[in-house]
């Protein structure tokens, strides 16, 4: 159940309960790789964190923020996950931009020489 009282909790079962990420061996594994800070510092998984602590997170390669306002033990459902913290995080950015990128058709073979200083080009390596 989420408390509000105040109540320390580790920073990779917080992460865990509050559906940030699927396992508690992920969030753990997150915070030991350096993916997580906690207000803006890095972190170790045992590190506890209180409502009012601002933790920042790299997760699906974007910056994910949030600032906690409850904390929990257990892993909650989902509605009551979302009342755990305030996400302050950025807009992801819009995919039309990733559509704009040249693909080669899976199977195409080697690119030719022509095609590698196009790649280069578009890559800032001139």
């Amino acid at each position: 159940m989420a408390t509000n009282d105040g109540s320390a909790v580790r920073v990779d079962v917080w992460l865990w309960a509050a559906r940030i990420f699927k396992t508690r061996s992920q969030s753990a594994e997150a915070v030991r790789a350096g993916h997580v800070k906690l207000n803006d510092q890095a972190t170790k998984p045992a590190a506890q964190v209180v409502p009012g602590d601002r933790l920042r997170v790299w997760k699906d390669h974007r910056y994910l923020e949030f600032e906690v306002t409850g904390t929990s033990k257990k892993r909650v459902g989902a509605p009551v996950a979302r009342t755990l913290y305030i996400d302050k995080s950025p807009p992801p950015p819009p995919r039309d931009i990733f559509a704009s990128l040249p693909v080669r058709e899976r199977g195409a073979g080697r690119p030719t020489k022509k095609d590698r200083r196009a790649l280069d080009r578009l890559r800032g390596r001139d």
